[in-house]
Parts: structure tokens; sequence; C-alpha cells
């Protein structure tokens, strides 16, 4: 077992007081970190204002070089992070390695990306009130940017906030989820140890509420990026003050599948949505609106795909599914489930749990009234729900507090238009999940599905100012 370690800058420390972090498969301790208080925060964000003024004026070159050489020695070490994801989280080791993959190309595309960010000139004699001058704007690093990630992909999302951050010329300092130190203690390693490394640009600290909440109202921090909870963001809006803030929140993400689509490809894709990482992903498949002339047909294929999914110890190459985050995650599904068989829903598969393992359940005669598609349920729960048609299915999918992202399996050109004009929703899907999410593109959602863009370009832009030159 291995200890994850503070950084101040690059400088490592610990503490007395460590928390242990336990499987969520098998209990057993899989790593330790220790226990910042807010005074650890504040130090880290006096490190960072400092090392903020070499970021700026470190070439790109180097920063590039940063990032890639960051990409090529994650590569080398890829079976042992996995294995760390898997430790800590216990996701599917196969998943893992996918995640430690996704990580790799989002660092590359974060240093490619900046290579052609620029800024353009500006015709400042357009009107008649204007005259003739060298005018143009650049984009310049923020500073300080704070980045707070979640457990369910404990490396991703932290490259999707580090990389975009650094290789702009920022200083970080990072909270990673307290259910993967390790995972964010290894990968900053990589940062902090590199040839090309930008002295102190990256601090590491862990905790919750107090931590979080020292590093968010702090006047050092110009950009605050967070992914996580509704709740949480909340709060952090509520406190950050005057600064950039980046949420990426919940999702109920749904999907509506027409009369002219392919079924089994519906059907096979939304199983893949509904249940991959146990359903713990902010875009995982919650709800299914099918066109009541195929709903039977649908939902048989449904659970014949569900009941496909291999479902086990996350350490099983084969395994698709393992358990939840903890057993509290799975008392909570439980009590989606009865909820909704109380108020008239049927389960179509076989309803179980073995430990902290719940297994996927597809749900039946589902209602919009009910509390199983009202609310972010972050399990393996999917809900079929019955409509005539798109025009039935459209006011009951924008129905919500939510939107992150939603999908629509169809072959109706038309249909496919409207969808994507009238469903409020941050990303469109067409004939897949809405799960689906590739690196490269702008990420994030509408209403209270957050605030602001991931995806390298879209977050180096969050993470720089436009600073705007005329000359006379």
């Amino acid at each position: 077992m291995m200890n994850a370690k503070i950084f101040f800058g690059s400088t490592e420390a610990t503490k007395e007081k460590l928390s242990e972090r336990r499987s969520p498969f098998n209990a057993k301790v899989v790593s330790t970190a220790p226990i910042c208080d807010a005074e650890d925060a504040k130090k880290a964000l006096k490190i960072a204002e400092q090392a903020a003024k070499e970021a700026k004026n470190s070439t790109l070159s180097q920063r590039c070089n940063w990032l890639l050489d960051v990409a090529k020695k994650l590569r080398e070490q890829k079976e042992d992070i996995a294995q760390t994801i898997t430790d800590e989280v216990a996701k599917p080791i196969t998943f893992a390695r996918v995640e430690v993959e996704r990580c790799i190309e989002t660092i590359t595309l974060s240093a490619e990306t900046m290579r052609t960010i620029h800024g353009e000139t500006i015709n400042t004699d357009a009107m008649p009130s204007g005259r003739k001058t060298t005018a143009f704007f650049s984009r310049v690093p923020v500073g300080v940017v704070v980045a707070i990630t979640p457990f369910n992909f404990p490396l991703n999302l932290v490259a999707h906030k580090l990389a975009p951050a650094l290789v702009a010329g920022n200083a970080v300092v990072l909270k990673p989820t307290p259910e993967a130190p390790l995972t964010a203690y290894k990968f900053a390693k990589l940062f902090i140890e590199s040839e090309y490394a930008i002295k102190d640009a990256l601090s590491v600290v862990y905790g919750d509420a107090e931590v979080g909440g020292a590093l968010v109202s702090s006047d050092i921090p110009r950009v605050v990026s967070f992914t996580g909870s509704v709740p949480v963001g909340n709060i952090i809006t509520k406190s950050a003050g005057i600064k950039k803030v980046s949420l990426e929140l919940g999702g109920n993400a749904a999907t509506f599948v027409e009369r002219s689509a392919d079924l089994d490809l519906a059907a096979q894709k939304c199983a893949l949505g509904a249940f991959v990482n146990s359903g713990q992903v902010c875009i995982s498949l919650q709800r299914i609106y099918v066109d009541s002339a195929i709903y039977d047909e649908f939902a048989q294929k449904m659970a014949e795909q569900t009941k496909k999914l291999v479902v086990g110890s996350p350490y099983d190459d084969a395994t698709f599914m393992g358990p939840l985050i903890d057993e509290e995650a799975v008392e909570r599904a439980s009590r989606w489930i009865q909820s909704a068989i109380d108020e008239g829903a049927k389960p179509l598969t076989e309803l179980k749990t073995e430990k902290n393992i719940f297994y996927p359940c597809v749900m039946a005669d589902v209602r919009d009234d009910m509390a199983i598609v009202c609310e972010e349920v972050f399990a393996p729960i999917v809900s079929l729900v019955k409509v005539e048609d798109f025009d039935d299915a459209l006011p009951r999918m924008n129905n919500s507090p939510y939107g992150l992202q939603f999908s629509v399996f169809t072959n109706d050109l038309k249909l496919t238009r409207r969808a994507i004009d009238e469903l409020e929703a941050g990303g469109i899907v067409i004939n897949d999940m809405p799960t689906l999410r590739f690196d490269i593109q702008p990420y994030g959602g509408v209403k209270l599905s957050g605030v602001g863009r991931e995806g390298p370009k879209f977050a180096i832009e969050e993470m720089t100012e436009i600073k705007s030159v005329v000359i006379c």
C-alpha cells in the first residue's frame, strides 16, 4: 500500500493524521492520505500565487513539452495507474485502462490545442467615430486556478482541469476526491517530477468541506473549476465571490427511441449508457422515452441486453460492472427502486445486491411523476416511459432541472433536426447513448447542470483572460 502525500508546490509533505481509503469491492485499505485543513489550503494558494508569475513568463514550448512528457510517462505507467483506479474506486480494470488512455489523449490534445490558440487584430476604424490604430487582443493566463474533482473519473477529470490550466500558463491548486487520493497523487507526481516542470506551479491538498471552502472563498484564485454535485455547486457559487466559476454538475440524461430506429442498436447502446461505471456518470442514461408503437419490443430487447452484462469483481478483465462507491450508494439505489415499485413501476430484471454490488435494473411502466425519473439517481437504474411520439416525449425530456446531454434514436431526418433545435441540453447525440463523450468536444450543461464548458480548447478559454491592446 502506498501513501498519498501533499504537494505544497513542488515540495512533498505529510501530516500525522491520515485518512484511510478502503476498496468498495473488498473493504481492504488501499491507500492513505494526509488530513488537510484550511491552513494547508491557504499555504498551497500562497505558493501558487508566487508560482503563477513564473508560469506566466514561461515559454509555450516548455509548457507543451511538459504535458507531452507527462503523457509519455503515463503511458509507461498505464497498468499501475489503472490498478490504482480500480483499487480506490472499484472501476472495472478494463474501463480503468480506457480511462488512462483517455487521460493521455486529454493531455496531448491540451498541448496541441494551446499551440494554435491565438488572438486577432481589430479594425478600430470600422465606424465613423473610430480611427486607424494597431489594435488586437490576446489570451493571457488568469493566474491561479483551483481544481476540485470527483470520484467517478478520478484520473481523466483531473486531466481535464490540470492540463488546460497548466499549458495556458497558470498555477493550480488541486483538491482531488477523498475517494481516490493515490490516483491523484501519482498523476500529480508525473507533472512535478518532469524535467520540463515549472517550479511550484502545481499543488495538491486533500480534504472535504473545510479545505474546499478555504480554496473557493480565497481572493487568490481567479478561476474555480469544480465537477460534482448541485448542492456543492450552489455553495461554491455563493462563496466564491467575484471570480470565474466553471461548474460541471449533475444530469438526468434522457433518450427518445422512435419507431424508425434500429431497435437492436438502440437497446445495445442504451444498456451501455445506463450501466457503464455502475451508472455513476453525470451523463448516465436514466430516462428512456419509447414510442408506444415499439415500446414492448424495445423493453424486451433492453432487458435482454442488460442480462448479458458481466457483473462482478472489478479485477476481472471480463467485468463490465463492479460495485457502487459505498454502502450508502447501494442503500440509496435500493430506496429508488422500492419507491418506484410502490408507485406502480415494474422491474424487468432481477433485483439483486451483493455487498456493494447493485445489479443493473431496468424499470418499466414508469411515469413522469415518479421520483425515480425526477432526480439524478447516480446508480445502475434506467426507467422506460411509454410515449405516443416525439411531440409527447419532448416536453417530458425538457421537464427537468438538469440539461447536460440528451439523445434520440431515429432514422427520420426532420425529427433529428427538431431534436437538435428543441431539446434543452448542453449536448445532443443522435443514434447513440447520451453518455457518449469525446474528450475533444465542448462538454457542459444548461440549467442546474452547470456553467462553462470543458474539453481542452474550451477549458483553455475558461482559464485565460482576453487582454485588449490599442497602439495609437
